[in-house]
């Protein structure tokens, strides 16, 4: 009996690490997409960062941000929209 109680303990406790691994949260993505180049829209990025945080979301600790940049090429917008969205 002893046998018995200590092999299903042994088989709990290796198993609870896993098991509290898949309750974690996956971490939001948020697409930035923008016409403009990094530096013409730095303005923007900083409010959209002020408007996070005041949220509670901080990038690279609890949202991911994917960043996606037309550089003024506006044709490109349709084809960078589908690779976010993915």
């Amino acid at each position: 009996m002893r046998r018995r109680t200590f092999i299903t303990l042994f088989g709990g406790a290796a198993a609870w690490p896993l098991a509290a691994r898949a309750q974690q949260t996956a971490t939001p993505v948020i697409g930035f997409l923008s016409g403009r180049s990094p530096s013409e829209a730095a303005y923007a990025v900083a409010a959209f960062h002020a408007g996070l945080n005041e949220n509670g979301y901080v990038e690279g600790q609890n949202v991911a941000i994917e960043y996606r940049w037309a550089e003024g090429q506006y044709d490109r917008l349709p084809s960078m929209e589908g690779d976010i969205m993915l």
